[in-house]
């Protein structure tokens, strides 16, 4: 029972605003007593509306009351004070390391914190309703001000820093500022929508690490698997040459059995015809020898008789010895053939392997030195020039000249229009810029363009397998038509050309200290491509391939 009362007569001497024991205790003319700085930072706030009232009874006062300390009332509170701390002393010992002390048992001052006997007043306090409770924390401390020992409420945008309600009129007054917990939920919905952000990027990231994951098992099993079938290709390529190798050894053979057979037939006639002739020959040295006139006569006229009737055998004369010389020379130029169409192959595969791009594409270049990254060295091919196109400069300049150029035919000249094809294959990304003078078109096109002829469909551009920039005065573009696509006027003699062919990418640009994009063809490319140039058969005009670092 004494301990009730003793916790009622402390509660007499609790401040309602701060909820801690009177702190130079005022009193006012209603007799209510309060801590002099929270009835004086009260009254602050209600200075624009020029009236003053008691936060517990609302009694109202039109001019602010003088305030001075109530000195009887000051002498009972430090006196309670040391009392509660007598008092108190043994129930500290009773606190943890990681509990948080009761402000009102240790008689500090902080947010402020309660053991559970202080706490019931503390909740059956009509003004303390609306205070916000939260967990036991041992970071109170970092949430009052430490200028003016106030909770923190308030944030200063200007500063961007937490306050109390007294800094407002202090050294923050004038600047920009809203409720702490306002703040809070501003800045707790840009976080949310900025953690939104980064989870969605992390799903996306996580997706393409997991398609990553299958490109590399595709890649895998697809390079087993031409790995597999380029053995079984090339051991049925080995099959088949040893199997040639064997029936031309067969055949070989049997030829020269059956040659051996007819040689050893005339063989055996001739020691045939031998054997006569050595019988016939002794038989003639016998005559010779006879002593009898009668007799030698008789064996003369029989003997003349057999040999009229003797037959000539043909005659034989020694050859070169080169009877299968011509089978080794027709299996020679097997072996050349099957050499080049297996280096044309290997070109072809080559080739094939540089297209093979798991990765997804990468970015356009966006400045002439991520351009120049990817040039690439153009020359021409004399075997596809117009007979009056010059090829000069290790044939990376192309004239257009009046006398005929001994050049031999060949299935993929052009013989109508005056053009010409570079001898690179161009696949993947290549870049290449050229000087120009006269009326020119500038050019990639497949392979299997029409080279005869002077059919409108034949020049570059007028057709599905080229395109073609036109350069005169105005810039033009030409696919599949022989009406040009008029562009911008000529700004450079010099032209850079980008292609991708993988990404179906061809650009041509016009090259000054900067440059400008003239045309750019997003398409699909089915064939490699080469560059071309063509010409309208004014002498003179040129196109000249530059040297790129």
């Amino acid at each position: 029972m004494a301990h009730k009362d003793n916790q009622l007569d402390q509660e007499r001497f609790f401040c309602s605003i701060c909820l801690d024991l009177l702190k130079v205790p005022v009193a006012l003319l209603c007799g209510h007593s309060y801590c002099m700085d929270c009835i004086k930072s009260h009254w602050d706030t209600e200075d624009g509306k020029k009236i003053y009232s008691c936060p517990q009874c609302r009694e109202t006062f039109y001019q602010r009351p003088l305030l001075r300390k109530n000195t009887m009332l000051a002498d009972l509170v430090e006196e309670l004070k040391k009392t509660k701390l007598e008092a108190s002393g043994a129930d500290h010992c009773y606190a943890g390391p990681e509990d948080v002390a009761c402000d009102v048992c240790t008689g500090r001052k902080q947010e402020t914190s309660y053991c559970g006997k202080h706490l019931q007043p503390h909740l059956n306090s009509p003004s303390s309703k609306k205070d916000k409770m939260v967990d036991p924390s041992k970071h109170l401390q970092e949430n009052i001000c430490p200028n003016h020992g106030e909770k923190m409420m308030v944030f200063c945008r200007t500063d961007q820093q937490c306050i109390c309600h007294i800094c407002i009129l202090d050294q923050h007054k004038g600047h920009a500022t809203v409720s702490a917990a306002t703040e809070r939920t501003q800045k707790q919905q840009k976080l949310e929508l900025s953690q939104h952000h980064i989870q969605c990027r992390i799903l996306d990231k996580e997706n393409n690490a997991t398609l990553l994951d299958r490109e590399v098992k595709a890649v895998d099993d697809a390079a087993n698997r031409a790995v597999k079938d380029s053995e079984k290709i090339f051991t049925e390529l080995v099959s088949a040459l040893k199997k040639g190798c064997c029936d031309v050894a067969q055949q070989i053979e049997s030829q020269q059995k059956s040659e051996v057979s007819r040689v050893r037939e005339l063989q055996e006639q001739l020691q045939k015809e031998i054997d006569e002739l050595k019988r016939k020959d002794d038989q003639l040295k016998q005559l010779s020898h006879t002593q009898s006139d009668n007799q030698f006569l008789l064996a003369c006229q029989s003997l003349s008789i057999d040999c009229s009737q003797s037959t000539n055998s043909p005659t034989f004369k020694a050859g070169p010895l080169s009877y299968f010389d011509d089978v080794t020379s027709a299996v020679s130029q097997v072996r050349w053939k099957v050499l080049n169409v297996l280096s044309e192959a290997d070109a072809d595969i080559s080739t094939a392997l540089a297209q093979v791009d798991v990765l997804l594409p990468q970015p356009e270049p966006n400045n002439r030195a991520d351009f120049l990254k990817y040039s690439t060295k153009i020359t021409m091919d004399p075997n596809t020039a117009h007979s009056n196109l010059l090829l000069t400069d290790d044939n990376r300049k192309v004239t257009v000249v009046a006398e005929t150029q001994p050049y031999s035919f060949h299935p993929d000249r052009f013989t109508g229009w005056c053009q010409v094809l570079s001898g690179e294959k161009l696949t993947g990304r290549c870049y290449w810029e050229l000087e120009w003078r006269g009326v020119v078109r500038i050019a990639v096109s497949y392979r299997s363009i029409e080279g005869e002829g002077n059919a409108p469909e034949c020049p570059f551009g007028a057709n599905k397998e080229s395109w073609a920039l036109g350069c005169d005065s105005t810039y033009s573009f030409y696919y599949n038509s022989t009406v040009p696509e008029c562009l911008v006027p000529v700004s450079s003699s010099r032209v850079g050309v980008y292609l991708d062919h993988k990404a179906g990418v061809l650009s041509f640009f016009s090259i000054t200290d900067t440059m400008t994009l003239i045309r750019r063809v997003q398409t699909k490319f089915t064939q490699p491509l080469y560059a071309g140039v063509g010409f309208y058969f004014s002498y003179g005009e040129t196109v000249e391939f530059c040297e790129l670092n």
